[in-house]
């Protein structure tokens, strides 16, 4: 595929440095589900023990909650779900060293503000399309929080999974930049 970067995981600065709103990327390597109540968890979790369930330095998060695989799958159905529910929560885990979020929707003015502050940058993946994205997690791997049943936090081995930068590190905004060509537009000149 032309104009598509391929990544791999875990992320640096030297390579979200080289990210940029709108790129296509197709990221390898290892990420890690987490959703609302993960996130919550992990968070009481680090303010009891300063400890996480994985190392979260130069990680990616996935909000998913995937669906169980069926017989010779690996997983089920892992689709994004909505970014803005764990603003909340994302600042924290950005300035423990995790560099990297994938999810669906715009993220709020602190998760962008604490993006550039520490380096890091928001992914958002194809909503409608759990099946095919699906296809690129070769491995899933329980990692903590069972009890949680699709919103536990798994590790996942992903090939050439496709994302698109929405919020990188300079504070470029996919979502505020595409509304204000919309509004530029001129659709009586069409």
């Amino acid at each position: 595929m032309e104009n598509v970067k391929r990544i791999n995981t875990p992320l640096t600065d030297e390579i979200l440095e080289n990210l940029k709103v709108g790129d296509r990327v197709l990221l390898n390597g290892v990420i890690y589900t987490a959703r609302d109540a993960a996130h919550k968890r992990m968070l009481e979790d680090y303010e009891k023990t300063g400890k996480l369930p994985f190392d979260i330095k130069g990680q990616v998060i996935y909000y998913v909650g995937p669906t169980p695989p069926k017989p010779g799958q690996v997983i089920g159905s892992a689709g994004p779900t909505t970014a803005y529910r764990v603003d909340k929560y994302t600042p924290k885990l950005l300035e423990l060293g995790l560099k990297g979020t994938i999810g669906k929707g715009w993220r709020g003015k602190e998760v962008k503000e604490a993006l550039k502050k520490y380096k890091a940058v928001y992914f958002a993946a194809f909503g409608g399309l759990a099946a095919l994205l699906s296809k690129h997690i070769v491995e899933v791997e329980m990692i903590a929080y069972e009890d949680l049943g699709t919103e536990a936090i798994r590790k996942l081995t992903v090939k050439d999974f496709p994302v698109i930068v929405a919020n990188d590190i300079y504070g470029g905004d996919i979502f505020e930049e595409g509304q204000k060509k919309y509004k530029e537009l001129d659709v009586l000149s069409l």
